[in-house]
């Protein structure tokens, strides 16, 4: 099973994460947890290249192009060797983050920046995706608070960046309510993980 976590900056990803780790683990399954962009020593070097924030003078295509090279080596290194070995990985963002990012919010377009990643990923997607709902304002008060995070090139973005996304993401979801579940993650943490875990549940059964 590929379980993929998605939202916006402050949207508690790591922490359903941690949770989802714990349940499946309890429940006897093997389970990996990685990140994108990185998961491997490729595609970390290419995240420093894409969150640097020396680098704001990125072309909108270029940062695309990044995200999808560093996407194709983290598939072949981890993903689909650890889903052939009967593995659950959970993955903090995919191809959703891509569109919802670049293709929305950097304007380049939704199909384009999708066909990109089709090349990259050609037909393995999530079997499941848990949208971590939460308006830019919110997310971006909560790791504001955090003065231990290391500030990247996207936090610099202006508020109607982060707007930008927050409505791809709406449209991801609508698009694909098969895939994408949208779990509300301006509740207390405690809710959000119990309304991941039934989602889970659900599934499994």
């Amino acid at each position: 099973m590929f379980i993929t976590l998605e939202g916006g900056e402050g949207s508690g990803k790591t922490t359903v994460a941690k949770a989802l780790i714990a349940d499946f683990e309890a429940r006897g399954y093997e389970v990996i947890y990685t990140r994108e962009p990185g998961g491997n020593p490729i595609a970390e070097a290419i995240r420093e290249v894409i969150l640097d924030k020396q680098n704001t003078d990125m072309d909108v295509r270029t940062e695309a192009l990044l995200y999808a090279a560093a996407r194709r080596q983290h598939l072949v290194d981890v993903i689909e060797p650890a889903l052939a070995n009967g593995k659950i990985v959970i993955c903090d963002r995919f191809i959703d983050s891509s569109i919802a990012y670049q293709g929305y919010a950097r304007q380049i377009g939704p199909e384009l920046v999708a066909e990109i990643n089709r090349f990259a990923i050609g037909d393995k997607m999530p079997d499941l995706t848990l949208l971590l709902n939460i308006r830019p304002e919110v997310g971006l008060a909560r790791i504001n608070k955090d003065v231990n995070r290391e500030i990247n090139r996207l936090d610099l973005e202006k508020m109607a960046f982060h707007n930008a996304v927050y409505e791809g993401y709406q449209e991801l979801a609508t698009k694909n309510p098969e895939r994408i579940v949208v779990i509300n993650a301006e509740q207390a943490v405690e809710a959000v993980v119990t309304d991941v875990l039934n989602v889970i549940k659900a599934r499994l059964s």
